[in-house]
């Protein structure tokens, strides 16, 4: 079904953006895995809304409240139930949107998938909003791989035009990341605020790029064809729904340049093999060469923008105007970034799964 992931582990997500609640049920997990509740509440904080000015205004503390699973702060053995209570709704916004869907949005193929009985209202189980248990379980899977020595950081490489720093491919420097702003660089990241602020005077929106890096990997996680790490990522990464594109290593710029450069020739290192080089991402033939994992995801401007775009009338088959009402990000970017480290880490954790699930209590 199309709202679960996972082989090793089964994630499901439930719910509406202007439903009672939303949640995620997250099966397979051992138990006795240890559960901080507090610093997976602080990773949520990242992604909720309406805690800046480059953010929608709606506001939800995205508090999840915990059904089952969890006992005296370690996991049970029982699947992970967590529900988060939707408060700050405002459903007239969108009465209109089953009759004129938004450019850019999923409103137009969702009347098509689902003949008008879909739930339009803040984009239903379209919207970001369901990101939010997405990052539940990628919270708690990020807490069990750091248990492991495997950490994952992500920031805005791009936004409309304006660069960041890059991370080191051989030494991703992840603890770098300012937390306000998810950027290397502070001083770039003060120019990517004036253009998100910019973009909102104006009525409009901005995209861009997030780069994640995965320290600490082994070597030989995953599987060659459709199993492999760049796939297992890839799928659950595309469920973000601002997601357009996703690359590993150094990407389409593979395209350019001979083999003797973008092979990583081998070296040994205080008696392991590494790499020279990481243009690969640390993954070669769908499994992880034990160098860091690397790959960059797109993330396209917020469809839902104040400006009048052309649009039609379902109903009466003819062109029309629409100006879009509600609470949007003028850029989806900066909340996305926890949301991109919390899919990579329910992919890394489900692959890690396959090869050391009884090695927990080790």
């Amino acid at each position: 079904m199309s709202s679960t992931y996972g082989e090793n582990l089964k994630l499901s997500i439930f719910g509406q953006s202007h439903g009672a609640g939303i949640g995620m049920t997250l099966d397979g997990i051992p138990a006795g895995l240890p559960v901080d509740l507090e610093k997976l509440q602080v990773f949520l904080n990242r992604r909720a809304p309406g805690q800046n000015n480059w953010s929608t205004p709606r506001k939800e503390e995205d508090a999840p409240e915990f059904l089952s699973g969890i006992v005296d702060g370690f996991t049970c053995g029982a699947p992970i139930a967590a529900v988060i209570r939707n408060t700050n709704t405002r459903s007239g916004d969108y009465a209109n949107l089953k009759d004129c869907p938004r450019p850019g949005h999923a409103d137009y193929t969702a009347q098509i998938k689902y003949g008008g009985f879909q739930d339009a209202a803040g984009g239903g189980h379209f919207s970001g909003r369901l990101t939010a248990p997405l990052c539940i379980a990628g919270g708690l899977c990020k807490q069990w791989l750091e248990e492991k020595g495997i950490y994952i950081g992500a920031h805005i490489s791009w936004l409309y035009g304006l660069n960041d720093d890059f991370f080191n491919p051989m030494e991703p420097q992840i603890h770098k990341v300012c937390r306000e702003f998810p950027v290397l660089n502070l001083a770039k990241g003060l120019r990517m605020q004036e253009a998100i602020a910019k973009a909102r005077a104006e009525g409009d929106s901005v995209g861009g790029m997030i780069e994640c890096a995965i320290t600490g990997l082994p070597a030989g996680l995953g599987d060659p064809m459709f199993g492999g790490m760049e796939s297992r990522i890839a799928s659950i990464v595309y469920s973000i729904p601002a997601v357009k594109s996703i690359s590993f290593g150094i990407g389409a710029s593979v395209a350019h340049i001979p083999g003797s450069e973008n092979n990583d020739e081998f070296t040994i290192e205080n008696g392991q093999v590494k790499t020279l080089t990481n243009h690969c991402g640390g993954v070669l033939g769908g499994i992880t060469n034990g160098m860091p994992l690397l790959f960059h995801a797109a993330i396209k401007p917020t469809p839902s923008i104040s400006r009048p775009q052309q649009s039609v009338s379902l109903s009466r088959m003819e062109v029309t105007s629409l100006e879009i009402k509600g609470r949007h990000d003028p850029c989806i970017v900066p909340r996305a970034v926890p949301v991109v480290e919390a899919a990579a880490a329910i992919a890394v954790f489900d692959a890690y799964l396959a090869t050391f699930r009884n090695d927990w209590r080790k």
